[in-house]
């Protein structure tokens, strides 16, 4: 059984795009696999270095990871600042990361031309410390998706210096996990590719929203002026809601919103109001999921106190035995 980690920063709530992109995967792969899921407080600071609640912001994710279907007596499900041998990991790899092959990091340039204001030192070791997060726990697959690729081949790069500096064989390389055709990418409402909390406001569906929130966010969708004539192409913000619809609306629903579109007969207010609907009934019973958790404290407690311990368990081996291959011994 392959050991499989990922994990999502403690920025703001899940959306769609996180839920169809991955989490209902890591439902079910937490049967298939060792898996760790964990909430990275540690990462959201290099971009939010002082959240206006991060504890609200990480109790909020704990809560979504949980009603979307992530199960803490199966898999590990932790909050990464719990682990402090992670801290420990990306300290001993700093040490052996050169600043050249940080600085040549896309995410690492893109976020310098993005907040010129903000380019701290935990932004540019970022990949390190993500390294550290997989290897602590010598996971094997990670789910990634585009945009994190290239710190995937340098945790890859950071393990094997590893190992042949200190002419071991400990850390396996880790390597993307593939969803092949379960993958679903859902786009964003403001006509971008890309449904995200970070994007322009109102681009996200949020799993917690109520019903007068997605309609109000859907029916100011992006969209065009409509087809003039039989057979025109689709712009991009017309076919993202049909992207998202086909995620959420029964096959019906959508071909006859297509034949509408074909024919230049489409009115786009119907096919919001009908994606606004189909939306809340798809996210209405994880809403409530969300509610009756998040009322619930003792679990909370429960729930995050378990996975720091199965976490630090594995994490406190590997710490140990990293400390004897590098030489720091008791006398």
């Amino acid at each position: 059984m392959e050991t499989v980690l990922s994990g999502i920063r403690s920025t703001g709530n899940l959306h769609l795009g996180n839920y169809f992109g991955a989490i209902r995967n890591f439902v079910k792969m937490q049967h298939e696999h060792n898996c760790y899921f964990f909430i990275a407080d540690y990462h959201s600071l290099t971009t939010h270095p002082t959240p206006d609640d991060l504890h609200r912001n990480v109790r909020q994710v704990l809560v979504e990871y949980l009603a979307t279907g992530i199960d803490p007596e199966v898999a590990t499900l932790y909050i990464q600042s719990d682990v402090p041998e992670v801290a420990e990991l990306y300290l001993l790899l700093n040490m052996n990361v050169y600043m050249g092959e940080l600085e040549r990091c896309t995410s690492f340039k893109e976020k310098v031309r993005k907040q010129p204001e903000n380019i701290n030192a935990g932004l540019l070791t970022y990949p390190v410390l993500m390294a550290a997060d997989i290897i602590i726990h010598r996971a094997t697959k990670v789910p990634v998706g585009k945009d994190q690729e290239q710190h995937l081949e340098m945790a890859r790069t950071f393990a094997n210096r590893f190992n042949r500096m200190y002419k071991v064989d400990y850390f396996p390389p880790p390597y993307a996990f593939n969803f092949s055709e379960e993958l679903v990418k859902i786009p964003g409402l403001d006509g971008s590719t890309k449904m995200g909390k970070s994007e322009a406001e109102g681009n996200a569906i949020f799993l917690a929203d109520d019903p007068k929130v997605i309609r109000k966010k859907v029916m100011r969708a992006t969209t065009d002026s409509g087809p003039e004539q039989p057979g025109e192409d689709m712009s991009q913000p017309v076919e993202n809601l049909f992207n998202l619809m086909r995620a959420v609306s029964t096959p019906d629903t959508v071909q006859h919103f297509l034949d509408a579109f074909n024919g230049a007969t489409i009115r786009y207010g119907d096919l919001k109001k009908q994606l606004a609907e189909d939306i809340i009934s798809f996210t209405t019973p994880l809403r409530e999921r969300i509610l009756e958790i998040s009322a619930d404290d003792a679990y909370l407690g429960k729930v995050s106190r378990m996975g720091a311990e199965k976490a630090r368990e594995s994490a406190r081996k590997t710490i140990r035995e990293v400390r004897e291959i590098i030489g720091f011994k008791p006398f």
